[in-house]
């Protein structure tokens, strides 16, 4: 098997910022389950960084298949500047919309 390569054929690995607010405190993550992923961040399910500051607001995604380049990715972004990473979430969702709807549901990005 390639280095990288998903033992699991099909898998995506998400990249993804959640906010507090529109401008509010941001936190990068990845995950091979985004749904499952933001629920846990909306109900609070760990403690940690992102319930002690009310970070549950899905902003920003992106998919790879490649867990590596995901893991890369998230670390680039988590270094970036927060300037860097607004513009990023602007770019794609200007109105800063959550991108889980009612039902858990993973909406897609305003501006692909």
């Amino acid at each position: 098997m390639q280095k990288g390569a998903s033992p699991v054929g099909g898998r995506v690995y998400s990249v993804y910022i959640l906010a507090s607010r529109e401008n509010g405190t941001l936190y990068v993550g990845m995950t091979s389950v985004l749904a499952y992923r933001v629920y846990q961040h909306k109900i609070g399910f760990y403690d940690g960084f992102t319930k002690r500051y009310g970070v549950k607001k899905l902003v920003y995604y992106e998919c790879h298949t490649n867990v590596w380049e995901a893991i890369y990715r998230e670390r680039r972004i988590k270094k970036w500047m927060r300037s860097w990473k607004i513009a990023l979430i602007e770019k794609h969702n200007p109105e800063w919309k959550d991108l889980v709807d009612d039902d858990g549901e993973i909406l897609p990005l305003p501006i692909e």
